[in-house]
């Protein structure tokens, strides 16, 4: 599915909504119209099998696996706008390798709802606590991408005995605004207003539809073709229509340039969620790091998270500890961009592990 990969590359999401949100002719509805009923066949047979949820103090959290328990578990949190499929793609060939794979849905992403209650993002650090407990896994490897990295970090911060070792993949490494916190009055007022969705795409995020056919065609992208079932894990229904993403970016506190700036210089304006991922700090986290840790660190012109300095200094500071992996002209989204090496990556990371002990 062509869809957004995380809420910090702008860019890719006005390229993939306008995609996504392509008129078709009544002949290109027909055929959408069979891939969707494909669609639900496939993927209650895949949530059959891969799919499950556990009950948190914080909400009914959904989550996937594949493999064997008795292997390496990696627990892994996804990036923001996607959902526990994120990896679904690799799964089997990371289970090859010696994984046994555990994704989870946090808070507004697939069937995980958005709590009632304040959360944060050390909240979901809880919630995989619980599962880690339910699953009887002592200690499991942590990974995330982008905000999913500050998920690991914080999980690591919450319970560092039961973790065996961390992947950082674009996020989690460095304190989230220490970028912004360079950049002059002028430039930062400038990104601000750039990352503030057009009417037309804030729209599309946040409508709700009659029938679920209609929500899984707002996100079909008809150039990929398919069925594209994994679209089917984020629309949901809620109070007599269906949703996809409605409420997520307010959620994050990143729908408009007035939330983002709140998050991005006064924090404690905005939603604890929202506030949380600036609390994530890694400096002191990982100030006596005792894990092995790898950064997948992709490098561009356009990196919305341009942290390859930091990294290489954390690497510096614990060279027995930290393995940092660049990936040179790439944008934000490793495992999508470069699955292969992002696998081959991974599991070597686990070889190295397993020499350790």
């Amino acid at each position: 599915m062509n869809i957004v990969r995380t809420i910090f590359s702008v860019s890719f999401v006005l390229i993939s909504l306008t995609v996504l949100s392509q008129t078709s002719s009544n002949k290109d509805n027909l055929k959408i119209e069979e891939a969707y009923n494909r669609a639900k066949i496939e993927y209650s047979a895949f949530e059959k099998k891969h799919g499950d949820f556990i009950q948190t103090d914080n909400v009914l959290m959904h989550y996937l696996t594949w493999g064997n328990s008795s292997d390496t578990p990696l627990i892994w949190s996804h990036g923001s706008l996607t959902h526990s499929y994120e990896l679904a793609n690799i799964a089997e060939s990371l289970v090859e390798g010696g994984y046994y794979v555990i994704a989870i849905d946090y808070y507004g992403h697939g069937k995980t709802p958005i709590p009632d209650h304040e959360v944060s993002i050390y909240h979901s650090a809880d919630d995989i606590l619980v599962l880690m407990d339910s699953l009887k896994i002592g200690k499991a490897i942590l990974g995330g991408f982008s905000r999913g990295g500050y998920i690991a970090s914080a999980f690591y911060d919450s319970y560092p005995e039961r973790v065996l070792a961390l992947i950082l993949e674009d996020g989690g490494s460095v304190a989230f605004n220490t970028y912004n916190h360079t950049m002059s009055n002028d430039s930062l007022q400038a990104k601000i207003s750039h990352l503030a969705l057009p009417k037309e795409l804030d729209e599309l995020y946040n409508s709700s539809y009659n029938t679920e056919f209609e929500a899984y065609n707002s996100l079909y992208d008809p150039v990929e073709g398919g069925t594209q079932f994994e679209i089917l894990s984020v629309v949901k229904q809620k109070n007599n229509k269906w949703i996809t993403y409605a409420g997520l970016l307010d959620f994050f506190q990143m729908r408009d340039s007035v939330q983002y700036s709140n998050v991005i210089l006064k924090p404690n304006k905005a939603s604890l969620y929202g506030a949380s991922i600036t609390m994530v700090q890694p400096k002191i986290i990982f100030r006596n790091l005792q894990v092995p840790m790898l950064i997948l660190d992709p490098v561009s012109s356009n990196d919305p998270l341009p942290f390859e300095k930091e990294n290489m200094e954390l690497q510096k500071k614990f060279p027995n500890l930290v393995r940092r992996i660049q990936y040179d002209n790439t944008e934000h989204n490793i495992h999508y961009e470069h699955p292969q090496s992002f696998v081959q990556d991974l599991v070597e990371f686990l070889k190295e592990i397993k020499g350790l002990k």
